[in-house]
């Protein structure tokens, strides 16, 4: 339902999908943020089934299931070309740009061609849930040239798109392959949203220099039209993360985890086990924290929750290996026969179980390199009990350091400085405490993951209003086929 009180059809596209279990572990931040969206809205949410198929079958196969008053699509992928997308052109040319790590793109042209594949492929699969005042609202980096290859089949519906990671400066962007393209790509969309401020001139930047295109006042002129650039950061639904806190203390897990405290301060990571997320330095950060300081050695302990993904791309390989090896010599140099340091878990967890876990650590470590948001931040606060708050201390280079900025804010890549501000996090004192967390909660209570939605969709029709008002009488030239004229002896499916 749309700001008026219209009904649209609303059909959400990302990667992966989640089906609503709070006891089962989530895939990611993203598609936890979905949940609540799809299943209050009434939207379908269409994604991955994270099986693939060959590409004989005529159309994409989809499995529907109820979630919520909307309801969950899965397809399987095609088989040809999935690898090239996902763990090639998406996460080993995508990811490591848009998180500034040009140094680790590692990426062929064989993989452009499967990453514009798969998005083709999805754009027919969703012409099935086209009705009526359909609305599409396209999530991330897997789908950059959704919106180009939708208008290809003829769909004039809104079409907007949310990009769950930072976007970098465009030296950065020039890095990867067919970039000029690929962003020409974009501005099929109505709206594009950002998480922060800066995202959002960094791509506007691009747009204007790179591209050489008109931008005004947030709205990038091409030969799509109108495209709309506006911020939308990401919230929470911080009272169910509450509830879910509160009643989770009886859960084995979370009073396993208490009991094993023995009185002292438990600090927590929870993270994917990912290069931008800052895992080594958090670890240095401690190491150095036990070493200047070893009053704190037996009065501080951390949990590091890091599961793994992407174990087919090197640099992930490599970095569950280097992680593993430095909590080993960490816990081997500052342990003692009965107090591990670090305790340290390659597995998921739910956020029921989370939100316990979260409850019962005095500080919260989140200290990404760089973040698009990171929802941990937001949960771990939402998590804790309001009579005796604990701490977090926070990277200034994740988006929620925008919001939550009575945090201890510090910079990943300074160890030292982050080993002072844990010690003051576990030195601060209740009144202190009380008064930074609810200054964070009143952020999250105005800024929800509901209005975030809504706020998203009520815009995107506004945009495709405009465009449409705006656009001449001549039709514009359709978004090319990309590569099909130019590339021989490629099965395109």
């Amino acid at each position: 339902m749309n700001r008026r009180g219209r009904p649209v059809n609303l059909v959400v596209v990302s990667n992966r999908v989640a089906r609503g279990k709070p006891n089962e572990p989530m895939t990611g931040g993203l598609a936890a943020a979905l949940l609540p969206v799809v299943e209050h809205s009434g939207a379908i949410w269409v994604g991955s089934s994270g099986r693939v198929r060959d590409g004989h079958q005529k159309e994409p196969f989809a499995e529907i299931e109820a979630l919520g008053s909307g309801a969950i699509a899965t397809l399987d992928l095609p088989a040809a070309h999935y690898g090239g997308y996902y763990e090639g052109f998406a996460n080993s040319a995508l990811w490591p740009a848009l998180h500034s790590r040009s140094d680790l793109i590692r990426v062929s042209r064989e993989d452009y061609v499967s990453y514009r594949e798969v998005n083709a492929f999805m754009a027919r699969a969703l012409m099935r849930f086209r009705k009526v005042k359909t609305a599409f609202w396209v999530q991330d980096y897997h789908f950059l040239a959704l919106g180009a290859e939708l208008r290809d089949l003829g769909v004039d519906d809104p079409i907007g798109f949310f990009l769950h990671t930072p976007w970098p400066v465009a030296a950065v962007m020039q890095g990867v392959p067919n970039h000029r393209e690929l962003i020409t790509a974009m501005l099929a969309y109505d709206l594009l949203g950002f998480q922060t401020e800066a995202d959002c001139q960094s791509f506007l930047g691009y747009a204007g220099g790179e591209l050489g295109l008109v931008v005004e006042d947030g709205v990038v002129l091409s030969q799509h039209g109108r495209t709309r650039c506006e911020v939308f950061p990401i919230g929470i639904d911080a009272e169910k993360f509450a509830a879910y806190a509160a009643k989770s203390a009886s859960h084995p897990d979370v009073s396993r985890l208490r009991r094993s405290l023995n009185g002292e301060r438990l600090a927590i990571g929870v993270d994917r086990l990912d290069y931008s997320k800052g895992l080594v330095n958090r670890i240095s950060a401690f190491d150095r924290l036990w070493t200047d300081q070893p009053q704190f050695a037996r009065s501080i302990s951390l949990l590091q929750i890091a599961n793994p993904s992407r174990g087919g791309i090197e640099a992930y390989g490599n970095l569950q290996n280097e992680v593993a090896r430095l909590v080993t010599d960490v816990n081997g140099r500052h342990g003692e026969v009965d107090w591990t340091p670090i305790r340290y878990l390659n597995k998921g967890f739910s956020q029921a179980v989370l939100a316990g876990l979260y409850r019962t650590a005095q500080i919260g470590v989140v200290t990404p390199l760089h973040d698009g948001m990171n929802l941990v931040a937001k949960e771990y606060v939402a998590a804790q009990n309001p009579a005796d708050p604990g701490v977090l201390v926070l990277s200034k280079f994740a988006g929620a350091a925008n919001e939550l900025d009575t945090a201890l804010l510090v910079n990943p890549h300074d160890v030292d400085g982050m080993a002072r501000a844990i010690a003051v996090a576990a030195a601060m004192p209740l009144t202190e405490r009380k008064m930074r967390w609810e200054a964070m909660m009143k952020t999250l209570r105005g800024h929800t993951i509901q209005q975030w939605s809504s706020d998203f969709v009520a815009e995107l029709e506004k945009c495709r209003t405009e465009k449409v008002a705006a656009a001449p009488l001549a039709q514009p030239p359709q978004a090319l086929r990309w590569l099909k004229s130019a590339i021989s002896g490629v099965r395109l499916i």
